[in-house]
């Protein structure tokens, strides 16, 4: 298993993000975890990032609520930029949300790998980032 993910939370649940940034940090092969409030702050990181390329994230956890951006809008800009990002970011869209338009909305987007419903425990995470790895 590769030791050195780089996974950055894109929520503007700051009680959500808290847990998750706790969790990840206890699987061993998570180096770094970066947390942003809306799709903007995410999506400014990875454009100015796009230089060093291992700053960037190997895993997203997006939701889809935010303000100001919010995940779907993040996915619009994301594949704007992709073709510049030289390495495989795997995102995985997360809500608390059961709505089947949201559900089926994400399945519609190609780089998103996998809709999660909230709460993700840490034996799902850590499933999450050995397939990552």
């Amino acid at each position: 298993m590769n030791k050195n993910i780089n996974v950055c939370i894109i929520d503007d649940d700051d009680i959500y993000q808290y847990t998750m940034s706790i969790n990840l940090k206890s699987i061993e092969s998570v180096s770094n975890v970066t947390a942003f409030n809306d799709g903007l702050e995410g999506i400014n990181f990875l454009t100015e990032n796009l230089k060093s390329q291992e700053e960037l994230p190997d895993v997203i956890f997006l939701d889809i609520n935010m303000p100001v951006m919010d995940g779907f809008q993040f996915m619009e800009e994301y594949i704007k930029i992709k073709s510049e990002v030289k390495k495989k970011i795997i995102i995985h869209m997360i809500s608390s949300s059961v709505d089947p338009v949201d559900i089926e909305t994400s399945k519609q987007i190609e780089d998103i790998s996998d809709y999660l419903i909230k709460p993700i425990r840490l034996e799902q995470l850590k499933t999450i980032l050995e397939d990552a790895s």
